[in-house]
């Protein structure tokens, strides 16, 4: 499994990079890919983040997924560059895994992949998702079949552990679980996993 995660100046640092760390702790290959002329790009709490590649150095058809993280600014850049869109129609069609968070479904809203899906995105920007089967107000963890899609920053270690689940299976999650010790986290504030990735199709 190959990842693609978009970059744009812009984005919102946790949603971009924990997603990064997670999936690369579970031993999935990921490049992250710069929309820009460089590969540094400035991130919604001016942090430069140096991305693997420029977006005209890779070829899509190599990767298995993509995911677009939040911020706004970085998610409307994303959201106007045709290049992004195309990939993720292609994506889609070829029923491979899409993800976004916050912001980033207004990607997936511009490409209509979400037609026929249920979705949810930061909350203020629900009149931005008008071409969905089903905008959901009451999860913040949503996947219909290849998409999946979440609410903002906080719940981006859950967003990051459903796609580790999707693609290598619960027994991933365990060790991501006691790896991070997010079980303590979770055992502390009497909340679950399971609680929060509730949906479903």
């Amino acid at each position: 499994m190959k990842f693609l995660v978009f970059l744009a100046n812009g984005c919102e640092d946790v949603e971009a990079l924990t997603v990064v760390d997670y999936l690369r702790r579970a031993d999935i290959d990921v490049t992250t890919v710069s929309i820009h002329n460089t590969k540094d790009i400035t991130s919604k709490s001016n942090v430069v983040i140096s991305a693997d590649a420029n977006l005209t150095d890779i070829d899509a058809d190599d990767f298995d997924g993509l995911y677009i993280p939040g911020g706004t600014k970085g998610a409307e850049a994303l959201r106007d560059d045709d290049r992004v869109i195309d990939i993720v129609k292609k994506f889609n069609d070829e029923n491979k895994l899409i993800a976004a968070i916050c912001a980033g479904p207004i990607v997936l809203n511009r490409a209509g992949v979400l037609a026929n899906k249920r979705a949810t995105s930061f909350p203020d920007l629900k009149d931005q998702i008008d071409n969905v089967k089903e905008y959901v107000d009451d999860q913040m963890l949503v996947t219909d079949d290849n998409i999946t899609t979440s609410r903002g920053a906080a719940v981006t270690v859950y967003l990051a552990m459903r796609l580790v689940e999707i693609i290598k299976g619960p027994e991933a999650i365990e060790k991501l679980e006691h790896g991070t010790q997010l079980e303590c986290v979770e055992d502390y504030y009497g909340i679950s996993y399971d609680y929060l990735s509730k949906e479903e199709n």
